[in-house]
């Protein structure tokens, strides 16, 4: 006797529920306040199963490539392109991220520190100086920043026609897949092949140069990266491999900070703690392992993703029929593992809608009660490669931001999170802004 099929609701022909999806944030808590820990429906065409919590996302994780593969809306497959990592699958994927991870080694870490900082420098005084401003344009400009010099070597690359492309072609990924003059995805595309040539002509300037001591820069590494057949990247492939890390450098990471300084004013008590504990480490330079000391802010972080999950979960292929949950998981469906339900479930997390960076502490560690409860980027083989880059910009932009300057919300706006396609305040984070170490803030 065969499973039944999950509970829920396809939804209109075709479209099915789509469009609840992208525009409701409550869609899936209310799909399975409905049905329960699975239901289905169809989005964007695709028969697809919602799973969430710690047990759903071990299953998915043990059995990626025997039972599931990683699947993406056309739009972004499109956009991304054909030789992307996020799209390699099996050996191929294993092989590839291997090469890639060697930019992210924790040597190649401590060689991005001080242009992190210096940039940071740089955006605080400007900031400072500006005194009010919409914050999250302006976060989104410094990770493209930070991203574009540490990836390519390229400066003040949100103020080139580089910068400009790529806020065009990010717009363009989580759309329908209509490629017209006017619409966000035949705009992207285009923007994608510009951005593509451009990319090819760095590349190219850079294998006829010769190579200096002190370029530590993941193209840099990229080039003379060589897989386990001692075969290098070819020029095709870095450009797909170079735009997706500037993706995954840019758009998640501008979400994260927006939500560490949105949540971090609105909890004076947990931002006087933060700051206490920069006070006790200032004059200390930034290191690896300094940044270590930081045992607070480490928490704070990892709660700040754990409330605001910059990716909302992740889309597999079913390659064979399988069971989960008493249901049949059938054969060319899509599942989709929910991070952001994952971090409000109320058996992990002890009263999950309150923000409490002490629940990661020392006796408490609700996270280590099952494994992957704290999933933020992803788990399994598929986990973010860039998981170590993002948390090292994240923690000297804070570090850095708690040390030496300070910032209060301004009135008489919406700062709830809208989706698109990561979590950012509907307002754009309107703050004052100060340097606490040249003058004090009057009331």
């Amino acid at each position: 006797m065969s499973l039944p099929l999950p509970p829920g609701d396809f939804g209109l022909p075709v479209i099915g529920n789509t469009l609840n999806f992208f525009t409701d944030p409550d869609f899936a808590r209310k799909q399975h306040e409905k049905y329960g820990p699975l239901f289905k429906t169809r989005l964007l065409g695709q028969p697809t199963i919602f799973v969430q919590g710690p047990d759903a996302n071990r299953f998915l994780f043990s059995q990626e490539s025997d039972r599931f593969a990683v699947t993406w809306p056309a739009s972004v497959r499109t956009l991304l392109g054909p030789l992307s990592l996020a799209l390699q699958t099996g050996g191929v994927h294993a092989q590839r991220r291997r090469l890639m991870a060697q930019a992210f080694q924790p040597r190649a870490l401590a060689g991005y520190i001080d242009t992190m900082e210096a940039i940071s420098d740089r955006y605080f005084q400007h900031w400072a100086q500006t005194s009010s401003l919409t914050w999250y344009p302006q976060l989104r400009r410094y990770t493209f920043d930070i991203a574009c010099k540490l990836l390519v070597g390229l400066d003040n690359a949100s103020e080139t026609d580089l910068g400009e492309l790529f806020e065009i072609w990010c717009l363009g990924l989580f759309t329908f897949p209509v490629n017209l003059p006017w619409t966000s995805f035949g705009k992207a595309k285009r923007s994608r092949d510009l951005l593509l040539a451009e990319l090819e002509r760095l590349i190219r300037d850079r294998k006829q140069a010769e190579q200096s001591p002190d370029t530590t820069d993941a193209l840099e590494l990229l080039l003379n990266a060589t897989d386990d057949n001692g075969d290098r990247l070819s020029i095709e492939e870095l450009k797909d491999q170079v735009l997706l890390l500037l993706f995954a450098g840019h758009e998640t990471l501008t979400s994260s900070l927006a939500s560490f300084c949105l949540t971090i004013a609105q909890n004076p008590e947990v931002k006087a703690k933060a700051k206490a504990e920069q006070q006790a480490l200032t004059g200390q330079p930034f290191t690896l392992d300094t940044l270590k000391q930081m045992i607070y802010l480490e928490q704070v972080l990892k709660e700040v993703l754990r409330v605001v999950p910059p990716v909302g979960g992740g889309f597999r292929k079913v390659l064979q029929t399988c069971e989960y949950g008493g249901y049949q998981i059938p054969k060319g469906w899509t599942v989709l593992y929910q991070i952001n339900r994952t971090h409000q479930d109320p058996d992990i997390y002890q009263q999950p809608q309150t923000f409490d960076p002490d629940r990661f502490g020392d006796g408490r560690s609700e996270d280590k009660a099952k494994p992957f409860s704290h999933v933020p980027f992803g788990g399994g083989l598929r986990e973010c490669l860039g998981k170590e880059f993002a948390r090292l910009e994240m923690k000297i932009f804070a570090a850095k931001l708690l040390r030496e300057y300070d910032w209060t919300l301004l009135p008489d706006q919406n700062l709830d999170f809208t989706i698109a396609p990561t979590p950012i305040p509907k307002d754009g984070l309107k703050v004052d802004f100060w340097a606490t170490g040249s003058w004090e803030k009057q009331p």
